[in-house]
């Protein structure tokens, strides 16, 4: 179960008045103070800086021959091969920066070479291959008659695989920004940042940055045969930077910005009219302009991500990046998204799944969490993985196993290095790990490389694959690992808040003033502000419907938030929430300002949530004293509840020593519920009893059967009445086809279409069937109706069976229960 977030506020420094002021005249509709206050605080402290900072044309980019003597052989390479005409494969990666670097090299190269006759391209299969090179691939391009290939976003620790290539004839160009390898490979040339300082402005690119840097370094050596400005390339850029969260600083913020301005000025245009018209179909799609930032890294980037996730071949996504076709990227667009709708279902099981692992595992002495499981898809782990790190505060690894009677072709996530063993043994489990609090994964993967077939990834992010057999071996190795690395200090989940503020700061004013901050990622975040003693009102919660109006199973919820500050309410949402989880009364919360151009509106996006230390309403009998419903709620979800077993479980979790003198056997309740509503009944019930009363919730997964079946049943139970002429109780129906009330009612509905009577008699149902009586152009809609009904009740039965118990004591602990409000 995730642990109880830990809050923090930035340390502040109050910057002078001369950097306000400076910082003022770039935001001349507020007064600067809350941007100069985090600007100084991250490290920008001088004119000159604040400057290049927030104007990319006062920003003096590095020359791609900062590389040095690397680039230079690359040009060389590719003049050569420009000369004597030979043919070129880019060989791409699957993720946003593969593709965006691939779509880069072939816009870019494609001005030189002409395209798919003397320039093609290769995406691996993610579900197939593994990052980087393979053999196979090269000797499909030996075939086509490839003299060189030029990676994109992989390669540097492909050593045997370049061998293998120059004995084919071929040579290589790498361009990269993943690990080093220890000596340099037999190559035409590496172009890898990581060669650099580490404060060189290049030191921090992406994949399809440094697919950039040689395209430019190009043009710059050939400046009379392209035909279409260096800068067409920005767009792509942009979306590659910021969806692979590498620090946006140096030459990464200035392409970043010029790329979101090339992006946006390319939407503004009438669709026939767009130069990329799939990223434009793309951003219609989840309703993004491409003037942020977030319309990347919320919009573009998972889209782009999902297709490799979902299908394994991603190659279709370059054209898709760089065809002029609007028809053709029409389709392709609505190909992506139904993968990116996939991937929300898929990733949405899996965290189920991982969340019930969870409570079996103890996290006070837990430093790594290693799970597996045979029936994960290994393309949504990495997701899963950063998710549960954030929730826990700890490094995760997740593994799947699905498959693994077959030799397994190398990690799912990142540059793989290669394996240690001579002979490889099956079974492979292969998976994703995911970082947090700034601890070095890799570094831990790394140390554990004999116990790996490949692995590669970075500090926050790595891939990996190993023997089924290792893994607790793999596991109890990087524990002690990083319990000796961290000494006393203890791993927690820890949210960071910049600036304190109120409601009547929220708005365009303050919003354009942190504007200047974007482009936002790792080295410099999103601003969160905290606001204190505020409240919610007219708080609603649905599921997201995909673009084709299916129903996918997530949800948002959206409220006004409210503090003594304004008379006025501001909007607010809050993903992946029901509208029960905010607290009731006072509160805390940790939010980001954000624009939203679906709704033209500015709107809150909520980080995290507490009851206020100093909310009247949370103290008991008057108190001062905060109450804690931790003892009162007991979590026995997935148990027996036979009495003898409730009682020592009951026993066991009192503290040792019992304050209140519960002596009482707690309230059981064994029914999942469907809504917060019939939780709070039973809490309250719990309250008014006893003030010593605990409540255990116990209620097991439930087993849910598929909504056709169930209508079958209930179809079949109305026959079998019928022509038995049989009464039936509602609550007979109710147990027997494992529906509530709400949705029984719309099963009734639907029978009566289909030519059914439904009479009360006393407490009892008397149920008539009449065939000829049915209709069936309105029956079709009315079952619909009564599936859809059934679907969301399981949902919300899902939602409850695996609901953390610190989410029900947060919300119970933020009602007035004591009082009539509760």
């Amino acid at each position: 179960m995730p642990e109880q977030q830990q809050w923090t506020i930035a340390a502040t420094e109050n910057p002078p008045e001369w950097f306000i002021q400076a910082v003022k005249q770039h935001t001349p509709a507020s007064s600067g103070i809350y941007a100069a206050q985090l600007l100084w605080q991250r490290g920008i402290k001088d004119r000159q800086q604040l400057t290049a900072f927030i104007n990319h044309k006062a920003y003096q980019p590095a020359s791609p021959f900062d590389f040095g003597q690397e680039m230079h052989l690359a040009i060389a390479r590719l003049q050569q091969a420009y000369n004597i005409k030979e043919k070129i494969a880019i060989w791409g990666d699957f993720d946003a920066d593969g593709i965006t670097a691939t779509s880069v090299l072939w816009d870019g190269l494609g001005q030189f070479f002409k395209q798919n006759t003397q320039l093609i391209y290769y995406i691996p299969n993610r579900l197939k291959e593994s990052h980087g090179l393979n053999n196979q691939g090269i000797d499909n391009l030996a075939k086509q008659g490839c003299k060189l290939i030029v990676t994109c976003d992989t390669g540097s620790t492909n050593i045997e695989e370049i061998i293998y290539a120059k004995q084919l004839g071929i040579d290589v160009i790498v361009t990269d920004h993943h690990t080093l390898p220890a000596e340099r490979p037999p190559v035409a040339a590496i172009i890898n940042p990581r060669y650099l300082p580490r404060e060189h402005q290049l030191f921090n690119l992406s994949g399809v940055a440094v697919a950039y840097k040689l395209v430019e370094a190009l043009y710059q050596s050939l400046p009379n045969i392209a035909k279409h400005p260096l800068e067409d390339l920005l767009d792509l850029v942009a979306v590659g930077l910021i969806a692979d969260l590498v620090q946006l600083s140096g030459d990464c913020r200035y392409l970043a910005q010029m790329g979101i301005q090339r992006l946006q000025a390319d939407f503004q245009q009438p669709a026939a009219a767009r130069r990329r018209p799939g990223v434009g179909r793309l951003l219609e799609l989840c309703q993004k302009s491409g003037d942020r930032p977030t319309d990347i890294s919320f919009g573009l980037g998972p889209r782009i991500n999902a297709v490799s996730r979902i299908q394994g071949d991603a190659s279709f996504c370059v054209e898709l990046l760089t065809s002029r076709d609007a028809k053709r990227c029409n389709e392709l667009a609505e190909v992506t998204e139904l993968a990116n709708t996939r991937r929300k279902s898929l990733q949405k099981d899996v965290q189920a799944q991982v969340a019930q692992k969870l409570t079996q595992l103890d996290l006070s002495t837990t430093s790594v969490i290693v799970l597996e499981d045979a029936q994960w898809p290994a393309g949504v782990l990495g997701l899963v993985a950063g998710q549960v790190a954030q929730e826990t505060g700890r490094p995760t690894i997740l593994l799947s196993t699905e498959g693994s009677g077959e030799s397994g072709v190398g990690s799912g996530e990142e540059d793989s290095a290669p394996t240690p063993y001579s002979l490889l043994p099956t079974p492979l489990a292969k998976g994703s790990a995911r970082s947090v609090n700034s601890v070095d994964l890799y570094q831990l993967v790394k140390d554990q490389a004999h116990l790996l077939h490949r692995f590669g990834g970075h500090p926050f992010a790595a891939g990996l694959s190993l023997l089924v057999e290792n893994i607790p071996l793999f596991t109890a190795a990087i524990n002690q690992q990083l319990r000796q690395s961290l000494g006393s200090t203890t791993l927690t989940p820890t949210v960071q808040a910049d600036l304190t503020v109120t409601v009547a700061d929220l708005g365009k004013e303050l919003f354009l003033e942190l504007k200047l901050l974007e482009p936002c990622g790792m080295g410099n975040p999103v601003p969160k502000l905290l606001i204190q003693n505020c409240w919610f009102e007219n708080s609603w919660h649905r599921n997201q419907q995909d673009w084709q109006g299916k129903k996918v199973q997530y949800i948002k919820t959206e409220f006004d938030i409210r503090d003594d500050s304004s008379t006025s309410a501001f909007p607010g949402i809050w993903w992946g929430h029901y509208k029960d989880e905010l607290p009731i009364g006072k509160c805390d919360c940790i939010a980001e300002l954000d624009y939203n151009t679906f709704k033209k509106r500015y709107e809150i996006r909520l980080i995290a949530v507490r009851p206020s230390v100093n909310s009247a309403l949370n103290t008991r009998n008057g108190l001062n004293a905060p109450l804690s419903l931790t003892p009162l709620i007991l979590d026995w979800r997935n148990f027996p509840t036979s009495d003898s077993q409730a009682q020592t479980r009951l026993t066991a979790s009192l503290p040792s020593t019992d304050a209140i003198n519960r002596v009482s056997p707690p309230l059981l309740l064994e029914d999942c519920p469907t809504n917060w509503d019939d939780l709070r009944a039973w809490l309250r019930r719990c309250l008014t009893i006893s003030s010593s009363q605990q409540l255990a919730i116990a209620w097991s997964k439930p087993n849910l059967q598929p909504p056709n079946q169930i209508w079958l049943t209930l179809v079949g139970i109305a026959k079998y009445l019928s022509r038995t002429n049989q009464l039936v109780t509602r609550v007979q129906l109710l147990e027997k086809i494992g529906i509530t009330d709400q949705t029984l009612l719309v099963g009734i509905k639907a029978l009566k279409y289909l030519g059914f009577t439904v009479k009360r008699q006393d407490r009892y149902l008397q149920i008539t069937w009449h065939p000829s009586d049915s209709a069936e152009n309105l029956a079709e809609a009315a079952v619909e109706r009564f599936l859809a009904a059934v679907r969301e009740e399981q949902f919300q039965r899902e939602y409850f069976a695996e609901v953390p118990l610190s989410t029900i004591v947060a919300i119970a602990s933020s009602d007035n229960y004591m009082g009539t409000n509760f």
